[in-house]
Parts: structure tokens; sequence; C-alpha cells
């Protein structure tokens, strides 16, 4: 007799609706054709790792005290995505959005976000989610996860904004009605 429970696949699902994911944030619209976007599934020590880091945050008084309970949240998770982008102008010739008057005035701001790089990760991470949604997958979108990666450089250097997306698999969603 042959028989496999939920239990044994759900690690496995989840690994697969992470790679549906980062391909879903890949072929998502972009601005101008232009791709800044970059996507990562973490698992094992690095979610441990980013864990650790945002508990760091607290202890250091940058964070806010609930960046502990999103460590715990994705301590309880196997897979997190992360999909982050630069802050490289995208030349557009009449836009503004990022507050300057146009690319070349904002190049010579180079620690402020371009607003068609974040709206293309908005959209990538809409993308992304859309998937787990499909796939009736748990998660939650996570700045503050975000900001523990950036600050580890988990997707690099030039990498300046970043999302985590936690996922579950679980007879309760842990990601809400959270304290």
């Amino acid at each position: 007799m042959s028989i496999k429970f939920e239990s044994d696949v759900r690690e496995n699902v989840l690994i697969r609706t992470a790679e549906k994911m980062v391909t879903a944030a890949r072929t998502a619209p972009k601005a101008k054709g232009i791709d800044n976007l970059v996507a990562a599934i973490v698992t094992g020590e690095t979610i441990k790792l980013i864990a650790d880091k945002l508990k760091e945050l607290v202890r250091e008084g940058k964070g806010p005290e609930y960046f502990i309970r999103d460590a715990e949240n994705i301590l309880n998770s196997k897979v997190v995505v992360l999909l982050g982008t630069g802050i490289k102008v995208t030349g557009i010739k009449y836009c503004g959005y990022c507050g300057f008057s146009d690319c070349e005035e904002k190049s010579r701001h180079p620690e402020f976000p371009c607003a068609m790089n974040t709206g293309d990760l908005g959209i990538a991470v809409g993308s992304a989610v859309s998937v787990a949604m499909d796939e009736r997958v748990d998660n939650r979108i996570m700045h503050s996860v975000g900001i523990a990666a950036a600050d580890l450089h988990l997707l690099g250097e030039e990498i300046k904004i970043v999302y985590g997306i936690p996922l579950f698999v679980g007879s309760k969603n842990i990601f809400f009605d959270r304290k």
C-alpha cells in the first residue's frame, strides 16, 4: 500500500510555490522594459539570519517592537521569498514622481528612490502573492523582513528596497490575528 500524507509534501509545495512566485515577479511589467528586480528564495539558516537581524534592530532602537513578532513569524515559515529593486533612474523625460524635476536631477541624488523602480517592485510583489493565493499558500508581505534582508545585503549591495514574503501551510494562517 502506498500513501503520502499532506505533511510529507508540505515543504516541497512551499518551494514549488516560491519558484512560481519569483517567476511571476520576473514576468511582471517594468517601466520602459528596464528590469531592476532581484528575486530570491530563502530557507533554513538564512531565515534565522533575517530573524536575528530583526531582533537586533529592535535591541538597537532602530526597529519598532513588531519586528520581534515578524521575526517569530518567519521562524515558523520554511520558505521566504525576497523581492527587491535598485534605485536607478529609468530616463523618463517627463515624470517627477520621485520629487525631482527629471531623471537627470534625480541622478545627482543616488540614495533617493526612483518612483518607477518602486512601482515596478509593487507590481512584482502583487504578481508574486497572487501566485501564492492561487496555490492556497498563506503569506504576508512584510517590509520588516525586507529591511533586514537589505541591511544584510542578501540581494546585493545595490538593492536598496526589499520586501519579504514568508510562506506557510497549516490549519490557521499565522500571519493574521497577530498581537
